[in-house]
């Protein structure tokens, strides 16, 4: 891996926490309850906060930008959400639910001088990154800016981890992944345990259906683990998604890159020690 494209991957790990609490903050779940969601899981309000910046969006256009959910899954939450709040209801939510959680977590850090100037560098990079064919990106990206700094830290922070992830998506494509073969081919190089994808909703039936259809490619093995050609399939799928992202953070200079790494250290560390967050997840990160 590149020297910038290492930096690109560090700057994901880095700011996904961040963006990820406001599935997780208890603040998040009261603002949810609010609006009228159920709140005994996590999923209504997931679909609910993401999908938002889509407008009154159905089940299809949900899962092809989602991706990895099983339809069943899509539809069991839309585009009945929408008949709870409708989508700029939800946005006013998500972002009292952002502000609530960020102020607890951060405490006097989401108005120190540290934070606004994150925010700054980070809107820089968000505004420089090219949403076309990017539409989770896009849609976040055409909401207005927040003006507290720790609100336009996250806004940003939401904008380029769906960059990052409309990208993935098209590295997947790309690389001939349907929905549930993209899980069952990322559990195979180790990106999580089996049972961690089981949150995406496809059946075992369907989880090995897409493993016999891998395994006729050579991609995996019948009990599930990558070949050689699986593995190098994956890590050019995740060297084309780091490649895509790297655009927007090319506005940054070096010294501008190490200070953003410097201020958000914090943030992120404020962020994994809160326990709010999963330790292994979907995404894979630190393993791949």
């Amino acid at each position: 891996m590149s020297e910038e494209l290492g930096r690109v991957r560090q700057m994901w790990h880095l700011l996904e926490p961040l963006h990820a609490v406001l599935y997780y903050a208890p603040e998040a779940f009261e603002e949810a309850a609010s609006l009228g969601y159920g709140v005994d899981e996590r999923w209504p309000s997931y679909f609910a906060w993401r999908a938002a910046p889509l407008g009154e969006a159905g089940a299809g256009q949900v899962g092809e930008t989602f991706y990895s959910f099983s339809p069943r899954m899509v539809g069991a939450h839309v585009p009945g959400i929408w008949s709870v709040a409708s989508p700029d209801a939800v946005l006013d939510a998500r972002g009292r639910a952002v502000d609530r959680a960020y102020r607890t977590l951060l405490g006097e850090e989401a108005a120190a001088p540290g934070t606004a100037e994150a925010a700054a560098l980070l809107r820089r990079v968000a505004e420089a990154a090219d949403t076309a064919g990017r539409p989770l990106a896009a849609a976040n990206a055409a909401l207005p800016w927040p003006d507290e700094p720790h609100l336009a830290l996250w806004h940003a922070a939401t904008v380029l981890r769906e960059h990052r992830g409309d990208g993935h998506l098209a590295a997947l494509v790309r690389a001939g992944l349907d929905p549930v073969e993209s899980l069952v081919s990322f559990a195979a190089i180790g990106a999580a345990r089996r049972e961690v994808f089981a949150s995406r909703g496809w059946s075992e039936g369907e989880w090995q259906e897409g493993l016999q259809r891998l395994e006729k490619r050579g991609l995996v093995t019948g009990d599930g683990t990558a070949t050689d050609a699986g593995r190098a399939l994956r890590a050019e799928v995740e060297r084309r998604t780091d490649e895509s992202a790297a655009g927007p953070w090319r506005v940054l200079g070096e010294e501008e890159r190490d200070r953003l790494v410097g201020l958000s250290g914090p943030l992120w560390v404020a962020a994994i020690g809160s326990g709010l967050l999963p330790s292994e997840t979907t995404l894979g990160i630190g393993k791949v």
